[in-house]
């Protein structure tokens, strides 16, 4: 009877003394989601769509493009394109001016879909693009997609379909540039 007893005051006793470590776990769980930003440095666009001489820098860059044969150049130069005029979008949007930023941000991501093709095509011919260039633009890439999900912020409702379709635009680059 005496160890029973002593036996069951020790359980008591096991039993007592565990349980304040019960409360002092915290089983729930809490799942914070952070909104990382993407580190890439977009270059400075210089002049913007609504200045006057906005013209002749188009025009420069359509004499560059033309005359930039080799095809790893060409990606590097459309990449420049393709970050200045996501910029451009931005600066036109601040500024309150929302057609002209959409249309922009649009052409931005309308130079980014011709890159991976250019990197394929060069990649055929025996000239393969270095890795650090292909992580560089999928950096951009990603940096493009998080412009135009602040755009998204910044336009009103009724143009925000747009904005959705510059967003498809860029899932379809990014696929496409996981084959690379």
């Amino acid at each position: 009877m005496f160890k029973k007893l002593i036996t069951l005051l020790l359980l008591i006793f096991f039993l007592l003394s565990t349980i304040p470590f019960f409360y002092l776990i915290n089983y729930s769980q809490t799942i914070t989601l952070k909104e990382e930003k993407v580190v890439y440095e977009m270059p400075y666009p210089g002049i913007l769509p609504d200045h006057p001489l906005y013209s002749l820098k188009i025009l420069r860059d359509r004499v560059w493009d033309f005359t930039t044969r080799d095809l790893i150049k060409k990606a590097k130069l459309y990449l420049l394109f393709s970050d200045k005029r996501i910029k451009m979008g931005e600066f036109l949007a601040q500024k309150g001016k929302n057609d002209l930023a959409i249309s922009t941000t649009s052409k931005a991501e309308k130079y980014f879909l011709k890159i991976a093709p250019l990197l394929i095509q060069s990649k055929k011919q025996g000239s393969a693009a270095p890795q650090e260039l292909i992580n560089k633009i999928k950096s951009s890439n990603a940096k493009h997609k998080e412009s135009i999900q602040n755009l998204l912020k910044i336009i009103p409702e009724g143009e925000q379909h747009r904005i959705k379709e510059i967003l498809r635009i860029n899932e379809t680059v990014k696929k496409q540039l996981a084959d690379l």
